[in-house]
């Protein structure tokens, strides 16, 4: 199941962070890890430098421009946020967050933290399944490799209880698919003239995306729905 799941760090502006990042993944023997327009670019010497003995780990990291295109082999993704955020998706807590990824140990997973200065915005949310938030006292900002070791631990820990729950074996559609039909949806809905406000339209995209990305479609289903809505385009219809 280790070898399914990647952290994503988007848009990160330590080196250092990026390193220790690394390094944690390598205490519990994790090893995919991708970055989002890291803000010092990448190769970054920083992050070698701090990464100690996970040198393996920085040397295979992958680098995207965006994170629609970091985000498009996932089936399933999950999103660290230290703020409550009012938007449509399920907020899990670090216990639910584990029983919940422990059902999905056939699927590629996708473990998001957003920026160490103002974390994930509401758009990078909007493309997540869930959103949980790591428990604290009274303090909720938590250093970003902070973070990523804190749920390292965590799923390690729990690979190493017998887990009672059943995986889920219905193949979940790539997020890659999730960007087309959605991308497809946003373009014959302007052709339409459904966002009429210029000013709504951002708020809008977010809704149709947390609408859909939280659902968890197989192909079939993300098919029907594609047919769907091309057939509603239709001239002729």
């Amino acid at each position: 199941m280790l070898s399914k799941i990647s952290f994503v760090l988007v848009k990160p502006q330590l080196g250092e962070n990026i390193g220790a990042t690394a390094r944690a993944l390598k205490n519990f023997n994790f090893s995919n890890l991708i970055l989002v327009s890291p803000r010092d670019g990448w190769p970054n010497k920083k992050a070698e430098a701090t990464s100690a003995n996970a040198s393996d780990i920085i040397k295979k990291t992958k680098k995207f421009l965006n994170i629609k295109k970091a985000l498009k082999e996932f089936n399933v993704v999950f999103s660290f946020s230290a703020r409550e955020r009012d938007i449509n998706k399920k907020h899990l807590n670090i216990t639910e967050f584990i029983k919940i990824l422990n059902n999905f140990k056939t699927q590629k997973i996708g473990l998001v933290f957003g920026p160490e200065a103002s974390g994930l915005s509401n758009d990078d949310l909007s493309y997540s399944n869930y959103i949980v938030k790591i428990p604290t006292s009274k303090y909720c900002s938590i250093n970003l490799s902070h973070s990523v070791l804190i749920v390292c631990y965590e799923i390690f820990k729990s690979q190493n209880l017998k887990s009672k729950t059943k995986n889920k074996n219905t193949k979940i559609s790539k997020k890659r698919d999730l960007f087309k039909f959605t991308d497809l949806l946003i373009k014959l809905l302007t052709k339409k003239n459904f966002f009429r406000q210029n000013k709504k339209r951002k708020s809008m995209v977010q809704n149709l995306n947390n609408l859909f990305f939280k659902l968890e479609l197989n192909s079939k289903e993300l098919r029907i729905l594609a047919s769907i809505v091309s057939t509603l385009s239709k001239k002729n219809f």
